[in-house]
This record gives structure tokens, C-alpha cells and sequence, in this order.
């Protein structure tokens, strides 16, 4: 008998310290997508120019560790991110912040395996707190957002208030400490840290439903703070100040999303501001930046602005987009108003299959564009007035046919060497026209087929500038075919 009861507690013992192993359970989520693209001409150059053509996939699969109802763990990776028998590598036309654009890792690690997310997701009594790598620059609608890039460490954490939830968010988006992978630092606080606090309010009546927030944002860049320079010292490259600066930039971002009736409201409104640069010594240096730049201190004043609306009337749905983002101003020496790194539409939302599609254009078919000085057609929309119309038709539910018109203006005119706020002398300051028509048929709940032509009537901004003596010069149209297929779970 004291056998028995010497194993029944053996057995009780083994279960007690099993129990946390039992209580797990995986949850597996992923996209697989396997594509086909053809690219007319690989610039808007006039200029004798080949297409490319090429079969393109990957695989992103997601995987949560539920411990308990209000415990997980959160992770995802890319993998076999290639082209069909094409080079494997990196590439230095599609990387963002020293990493593959699309993920975490590199590109190299995508074309194998590549962890983005890791992070503990824990629901308590007193709010949801998230720790560890998790998608960055996600708030509002999906203008601006950045969740298909580059992840980042964070802890956030989130407070529901009956309709109001409260969100506070810490990011370290760059360490330079001295580490065992970075011995030979000796300098410290060269970080770049990024801080959020915002607040959403959801409502619903008989006629409207939908949600407003504001977040506030700021980022402190410290990477340039401990610049020296003496005159038995090594010169500092072209493009730097001789001197430490910090760069402090602050962001306004309310929103709203809204359905009513058959219509779906959407919009985002950001104010950037802050030191473009903010020098850390009292002395003013010898700024070695050309042009504008040429500033001991800089300030950031710019705006953004997207608006949306979608109404659906049975199988036909109809609306349009527009986007308003400043320029900078080449007139003003000691102010940014807008441009890269300061404010875009971001990674996550590409309304054209050409121009400003930082997925399928620039990401696979790699960065194109014209002459001197003029921004990449496939690169984030920045500078910008953007209008698109669509309309669409779903004959049956597995089948959805869309077509839309896209004009894009630019803000800012570029400014030649010498100040010249123009480009040529018959430049009107457009990126140009594109048309889009798409097809999507879903084969089963899970998986899709997609078929999509663009046109693009390239505009003149893409002339670029010219040194002297004028000469003007001439762009071309180009357009492009794709089709995916697309399996979800």
C-alpha cells in the first residue's frame, strides 16, 4: 500500500511540473505567395533601355505559443524570399536602415530564414503588455505605417477604458553601445529611442460606426552627438557637420475611420516638427553640408494628409484617395519642410501597381527612375499631390474586378546646382499619370489568383535637372504585368 502511495505522488509530482508543458497550445498562421512580373523598360529614361521578366515568392509564417488565455508568445519569419533560380544576395538599392526593407533580417537571411517578430503578449488585470521585437510604426489607418519593414524592440502597453483605449509605446530603433559585437566603442547616449503615448475612441450608433485617435510621437536621434573636428584632425566627409547635433523630431498623427451607411470614411492627418539638427556646442563650427545645408541649426515644420472614401452598392463599389505631403522648400536655409526620412505615405499602403510600390516595383523589380536629381518611381510617395478614382465589380463573390486612374504632382520643384528652383525649361512638375486594372479570383476561402496590367504616362519631373548648357531631357512610358497567387491561413 505505501507502494501504491509513493507512485500515485511520483505520478502527482510529474504532472505538477508538467502542467505549464500541457497548457501550451500553437496557433500557426502564414502567406504563401508565388509570382510572375514583367517590367517594359527598367527606367523612364529615353534611352535604350531592356525589360525584365521573372518569377518571384515567399513564405511568411506566423506562430503564437498560447501559455494561458491572457499569455503568448509571438513570433514570425520569412523564409525562401527568392527569385526562380536567380542570384542570391544582398542588395543595396532595397535596404532601409542598414536591413531588408520587407523584414527584420537581411536579405540574404529572408532567401533562407528570417525571424522578424519575438515578443511576449500578456493581458493582465491592469492593461495588455507587449515586450520584444514587434511591427514598428503602426497607428491609424494604413497610411504612413511601416508594419511590412523593419521590425523593432518595444514595449507597449495598452489600457481599455470602456470605449477609450490608452496606448504607450517605448522603441529603441538604433543602439551604438559598446557590446561584444561593437568592442570598439567608447562613446555613449548615440542612440536612436522613439516614445509614443496616443488614445483611440470607438463608437457606434444606428447609422455610424467607427473609431478616432491622436498619437503624439517623438524620436531622439543621438547618433551625431559626439562629432569632433580639430584643425590636426582628419576632415569630416562631405555631407556631415564638424561638430555634435541632435536631431529631435516630434509627430501629430489624429485619425478617424468611419462607416456609414454604404460608405467607408478614412482619414490621417500628421504634423511633423522639431531640430532637423540641434548642435550640441556652443561654438558654431565649420557645417560642411552644400547648399541649404550649410546651417548650424534646423528646424522641421511639415504636413501631411490622406483621405479616402469607398461606397458600395451591391456588386459595385466606387471611391477615391488623396494625398497631400509637403516638399522641402530649397528656398529656406534653415528649415525642413518635407521629404524623405521626414514624412511619407510609408511601406504599407501602395494604391498604384508602378509608381510608389515599394513591394512588387521596388522591392523585386528593383528602384527605377529618371534623370539627375528626381526621386525613384517605385520609391515611398513623398513631395506630393496625389489623386486616384476606382471603381470596381463583383460579378460573383469569388470575383472582383477593379480599375483605377492615379495623377501625382509634385510639392517642391527639385532646384539645380545654383539655386534655380526648376527642373527644364519645359517642365510643368508632375510625376505623371498611371491606369491600373486588376482581377481577382478566389479559388478557394484560402487561396487566390490575381492578374494586374499599369500603364504609366511618365511626367516631366522626371527630367531631372541639367548643367549648363540646357538641354532637355526627354522621358518615356513604361508599364508592367503581374500575377500572384496567394495562399492565406
Amino acid at each position: 500500500m505505501k507502494r501504491f502511495w509513493l507512485v500515485l505522488l511520483s505520478l502527482g509530482l510529474v504532472m505538477a511540473f508538467s502542467v505549464s508543458a500541457f497548457a501550451v497550445d500553437v496557433k500557426v498562421s502564414g502567406e504563401y505567395y508565388a509570382a510572375g512580373l514583367y517590367l517594359n523598360k527598367t527606367t523612364v529614361k529615353d534611352v535604350p533601355s531592356e525589360s525584365t521578366a521573372f518569377f518571384f515568392q515567399r513564405l511568411r509564417i506566423g506562430t503564437d505559443f498560447v501559455v494561458s488565455p491572457c499569455l503568448k508568445l509571438v513570433t514570425r519569419f520569412d523564409a525562401m524570399e527568392r527569385i526562380w533560380g536567380g542570384a542570391r544576395g544582398e542588395s543595396a538599392a532595397s535596404t532601409l536602415l542598414g536591413s531588408d526593407e520587407q523584414s527584420a533580417g537581411t536579405r540574404s537571411e529572408s532567401q533562407n530564414i528570417a525571424f522578424d517578430l519575438a515578443y511576449i503578449d500578456y493581458t493582465s488585470p491592469v492593461g495588455l503588455f507587449r515586450v520584444g521585437y514587434q511591427p514598428d510604426y503602426e497607428w491609424g489607418t494604413v497610411f504612413g505605417n511601416r508594419t511590412s519593414g523593419p521590425t523593432a524592440g518595444q514595449i507597449t502597453y495598452i489600457l481599455p477604458i470602456g470605449p477609450v483605449i490608452l496606448v504607450g509605446q517605448y522603441a529603441k530603433e538604433t543602439d551604438n553601445s559598446a557590446s561584444a559585437v561593437t568592442t570598439g566603442v567608447t562613446t555613449t547616449d548615440q542612440d536612436k529611442d522613439s516614445y509614443r503615448l496616443g488614445a483611440i475612441y470607438k463608437f457606434g450608433t444606428d447609422k455610424a460606426k467607427g473609431e478616432v485617435g491622436g498619437l503624439m510621437l517623438f524620436n531622439r536621434y543621438a547618433e551625431n552627438k559626439a562629432n569632433t573636428y580639430t584643425s590636426s584632425g582628419p576632415t569630416p566627409p562631405a555631407g556631415t557637420y564638424d561638430v555634435g547635433y541632435l536631431t529631435n523630431v516630434y509627430k501629430a498623427i489624429p485619425y478617424f475611420k468611419t462607416q456609414i451607411g454604404p460608405v467607408a470614411f478614412q482619414g490621417e492627418f500628421e504634423y511633423t516638427f522639431g531640430n532637423a539638427v540641434k548642435a550640441e556646442s556652443s561654438a558654431l563650427g565649420n557645417p560642411l553640408i552644400l547648399g541649404k545645408y550649410a546651417q548650424p541649426n534646423m528646424d522641421i515644420s511639415a504636413w501631411s494628409v490622406f483621405l479616402d472614401a469607398t461606397a458600395t452598392f451591391g456588386p459595385v463599389y466606387f471611391g477615391g484617395s488623396f494625398v497631400y505631403l509637403t516638399g522641402d522648400d530649397p528656398g529656406t536655409k534653415d528649415k525642413i519642410e518635407g521629404g524623405a526620412g521626414v514624412n511619407t505615405a510609408g511601406l504599407d499602403w501602395n494604391p498604384c501597381l508602378i509608381m510608389f510600390n515599394t513591394i512588387d516595383t521596388q522591392y523585386w523589380a528593383g528602384s527605377f527612375g529618371g534623370y539627375n536629381g528626381s526621386w525613384a518611381v517605385d520609391n515611398e510617395m513623398s513631395n506630393i499631390y496625389f489623386f486616384q478614382g476606382k471603381v470596381g465589380v463583383k460579378p460573383i463573390p469569388q470575383l472582383d474586378f477593379m480599375a483605377s486612374v492615379s495623377y501625382a504632382a509634385v510639392d517642391r520643384k527639385l532646384a539645380e546646382p545654383g539655386g534655380v528652383n526648376s527642373i527644364t525649361a519645359n517642365n510643368t512638375g508632375n510625376y505623371g499619370w498611371e491606369i491600373d486594372a486588376t482581377g481577382t479570383y478566389k479559388i478557394t476561402n484560402n487561396l487566390s489568383y490575381m492578374l494586374g496590367i499599369g500603364y504609366l504616362f511618365t511626367g516631366d519631373y522626371y527630367k531631372g535637372f541639367n548643367n549648363t548648357p540646357r538641354v532637355d531631357n526627354n522621358v518615356k512610358d513604361d508599364y508592367m504585368l503581374i500575377n500572384k497567387l496567394t495562399l492565406s491561413f
